[in-house]
């Protein structure tokens, strides 16, 4: 298996990446095929394929935050089971940000990600293959290591329509010893900056991160998902 970074929509591997993107997620989750034009030539956004005999059997996109040194694992799919696709992309994924954080003379303290709860999520059978199920992928992300920061989220459609999803928690993997929260600030800042390319934001997410920011530096607890 090959792990293959893409930056261009006219590379053939792109289409089976969006079209896994289209079988995998609801379509608020999904931004339209032309649009990932200007992220995938973006330096800081980095999507990797993992591709077997030609075909892309699954795909991660993450990003790094150096003057944070912290990352943000925007997706994670798994295209076929039994392939073993799931920990072979979450190795290849941190190899690839440590030396990244290396490179710029950094660490990787942490990792930021998205994850449907499955008792708020209608449609539980979306993801066309079993590990992609709601229960499954949260309670993969678990045994890495993440929990859940301890505030009500939501946050803007990506098609960018204003509106807001509230199916999911925002997590958080600690790659230091005895982290138990997160500074509000920072969970404020990265969200100001992780959704800024969308232009229509919903007024509940407005409110949530101005909620965040009045809590300054005070600790987001973070709780078992």
């Amino acid at each position: 298996m090959q792990y293959i970074r893409v930056n261009d929509i006219g590379d053939p591997l792109f289409r089976q990446i969006h079209d896994l993107l289209k079988k995998v997620f609801p379509p608020e989750e999904v931004l339209a095929f032309e649009l990932w034009e200007e992220p995938l030539r973006d330096p800081g956004i980095r999507v990797f394929a993992a591709v077997l005999d030609g075909e892309v059997v699954g795909v991660t996109e993450y990003r790094y935050y150096s003057d944070w040194e912290v990352a943000m694992t925007d997706f994670t799919i798994i295209g076929r089971e039994g392939l073993g696709i799931g920990p072979f992309l979450v190795k290849q994924r941190e190899a690839d940000l440590l030396a990244l954080a290396g490179k710029e003379g950094k660490r990787l303290k942490g990792m930021f990600a998205e994850i449907y709860n499955p008792m708020l999520v209608g449609e539980l059978s979306f993801g066309g293959v079993w590990p992609m199920n709601p229960f499954v992928r949260r309670e993969v992300l678990s045994h890495l290591g993440y929990r859940r920061l301890d505030f009500p989220y939501v946050h803007p459609s990506w098609e960018n329509d204003g509106e807001a999803v509230g199916e999911l928690d925002l997590s958080y993997l600690a790659y230091e010893d005895g982290v138990e929260e997160v500074p509000a600030s920072l969970v404020a800042d990265f969200l100001t900056r992780y959704y800024a390319v969308l232009d229509q934001k919903p007024q509940a997410w407005l409110e949530m991160v101005e909620g965040l920011r009045a809590r300054g530096n005070t600790g987001i607890p973070l709780l078992p998902l």
